[in-house]
């Protein structure tokens, strides 16, 4: 078990994680961690990387027919008019 003292560093309470730590969580300067806290106790773990992906990776495997497919699907949905606020 480590200890680090907690500091205060402008207006935020700051904890060092000794680079041993860092290594075994394979986090490095800049990484986000997510806290959490239960019965008193303080959890910190690496953050699970949201991916972000480009346009063109959303509509692999788009196709003009796929999309006739969906259109044809979901024809109900867009029957009849309106019935509260929604836009037409």
């Amino acid at each position: 078990m480590t200890t680090v003292n907690v500091r205060k560093q402008g207006g935020a309470a700051v904890v060092t994680i000794p680079a041993d730590v860092m290594r075994m969580l394979h986090i490095e300067v800049g990484s986000k961690l997510e806290l959490n806290v239960s019965e008193g106790v303080l959890t910190a773990r690496p953050a699970a990387n949201k991916r972000r992906y480009s346009l063109s990776e959303l509509l692999q495997g788009v196709t003009p027919a796929k999309i006739a497919q969906l259109n044809a699907e979901t024809a109900w949905a867009r029957e009849g008019e309106p019935v509260g606020r929604e836009i037409a």
